[in-house]
This record gives C-alpha cells, structure tokens and sequence, in this order.
C-alpha cells in the first residue's frame, strides 16, 4: 500500500499516510485535527551503477553443468 505525504496549511505539520491508490486524492486530517491538507509531491530515486568492466551476475544460478557459463 502507498505512503502519501501531506502538509497541513493550518499548522504546517508535515505527516504521512498510508492508504490504497483508489484514496490517494481523498481528504486527510492532520494529527493535530485540522482538515485544511494539501497532499505533497513526492519522488523515487534509484541511485546506482556497476562499475565499468564489471561481469554481470546472473539473476539465478543455473550450475555450472548447464553450459552457459564459458569456461
């Protein structure tokens, strides 16, 4: 289930919420009560690289008796 972020405009508390994508543009109230929240952008980042020359792993061993690995 998503997370949602949202800011409340009254107090400007920032909380989160998890609830099903169905419900990510409904209302939320903040921890303090207050009803007037504005759900925040929020963004993914996957950070990372193999290194130049690197071998490549295989996602699953298969063995070595299979003879897709050269010798």
């Amino acid at each position: 289930m998503p997370t949602y972020e949202f800011r409340c405009r009254t107090c400007d508390a920032v909380f989160t919420e998890r609830r099903p994508m169905a419900e990510a543009s409904a209302p939320a109230t903040c921890p303090d009560g207050h009803a007037d929240t504005v759900k925040l952008l929020s963004s993914f980042a996957a950070i990372g690289s193999a290194a130049p020359g690197a071998a490549a792993i295989p996602a699953a061993p298969c063995g070595a008796a299979c003879g897709c690995h050269p010798n």
